[in-house]
């Protein structure tokens, strides 16, 4: 589980980033997490993540502390940043045997099939297309069997083909862990989320079930955001 309470960032002595928000995921939960540029939202996956130290406020992941026992918490959490930053010149089983030590994980084969890397493994990754270096950083998040997934903007810049077969990934990967996705692409929150929780200036505005209905989220996201 996931646990989040009060949860506090200031940078400096007057910018808020997040502004006390709390929030629990449990397993087989994904959630949505919306807001316009600036609102919190790698701010507070940072939080999370123990990248960041908060101003005040609780994190707890299966009841240990990212800010207390960092290593402990982040082999629990698989993380796929907006930028994918990925050694371009190795070859992907190279990247992933790399990533494979340091997490002393154990489950590299079945990832590589799960993904659908099996074709590229012995292509550089500046070699390949952004959809494949997207799998190649969400493979390297998936090693060590993480009970949680946070992927910030995982389909952007993609075409819209690679961007279905992340998603249908993603719904996959969520069977038996908590994954916690931000986007821009309203859509995509309609198509893979069953939860949303939207941010606005560092508040959280909406926590709850996705509404039904195609469209009924970007309107849900407007009347929010412009309140």
């Amino acid at each position: 589980m996931l646990f989040v309470s009060n949860l506090t960032k200031i940078f400096g002595q007057k910018k808020v980033a997040v502004d006390n928000i709390s929030f629990e995921a449990k397993t087989g939960e994904i959630i949505g997490f919306l807001g316009p540029n600036g609102a919190g939202k790698t701010t507070t996956m940072r939080l999370i993540l123990g990248f960041l130290k908060p101003s005040s406020g609780v994190v707890l992941v299966d009841s240990v502390s990212p800010f207390r026992e960092r290593i402990k918490v982040l082999r629990k959490i698989g993380y796929l940043p907006e930028n994918n930053p990925l050694y371009g010149d190795m070859k992907v089983c190279e990247y992933l045997n790399f990533s494979a030590k340091i997490k002393r994980a154990g489950n590299q084969e079945e990832i590589i099939t799960q993904v659908g890397l099996t074709d590229v493994l012995n292509q550089k990754i500046d070699t390949l297309s952004r959809g494949f270096r997207q799998r190649v950083g969400l493979a390297g998040a998936l090693l060590g069997e993480p009970k949680i997934l946070i992927l910030d903007e995982p389909t952007s810049g993609l075409d819209p083909l690679e961007q279905e077969k992340i998603k249908v990934l993603i719904k996959k990967l969520s069977r038996n862990k908590i994954v916690i996705f931000s986007t821009h692409i309203l859509s995509e929150a309609e198509d893979i989320s069953d939860r949303l929780i939207i941010i606005n200036k560092g508040k959280i505005v909406y926590d709850g079930k996705k509404p039904k209905g195609k469209g009924n989220i970007s309107k849900l996201f407007k009347k929010l955001i412009k309140n």
